[in-house]
């Protein structure tokens, strides 16, 4: 597999940066890509492409658009189709979306479990502060 992108899920969830997209969508079948980026508009790639915003650095809490990509990436996979999430470098936003997919997934217990899962995937996550502490008000049994 290429190193620029990782599976999180074996065969059917994949992470990576917005540059890994369509490279992943080529090699691995994807059926569809959650676009992670704030900053990102209207895109004319030929994949099919789910905007959901998630802002970096913001000083309001993310929890809404947070859970709303976990739902969507979760949606996607119980409905059997191979999903791939990015934001611009795939560390902060997607690794906050890679913890709570696990989570929901029942894959983790906890969202250091969780995180460890993601990050043992993909090395480089880094998930700021403020997004972690989003993810355990959406999962605070976790």
């Amino acid at each position: 597999m290429n190193e620029a992108y990782q599976q999180l899920v074996k065969d059917r969830i994949f992470i990576g940066g917005a540059a890994d997209a369509k490279t992943a969508v080529a090699n691995e079948g994807i059926d569809v890509v959650f676009d992670l980026r704030a900053e990102a508009g209207d895109s004319d790639e030929s994949y099919t492409r789910v905007h959901a915003p998630i802002v970096d650095d913001s000083t309001e809490q993310q929890d809404e658009s947070i859970q709303e990509a976990i739902d969507g990436v979760v949606t996607a996979y119980e409905e059997g189709k191979k999903v791939f999430f990015h934001c611009a470098g795939g560390s902060n936003r997607a690794g906050t979306v890679a913890i709570g997919t696990l989570l929901a997934l029942g894959e983790a217990k906890t969202v250091e479990e969780a995180e460890q899962m993601a990050m043992s995937a993909r090395p480089k996550i880094n998930v700021k502060p403020e997004l972690k502490e989003s993810l355990q008000r959406l999962y605070p049994q976790a």
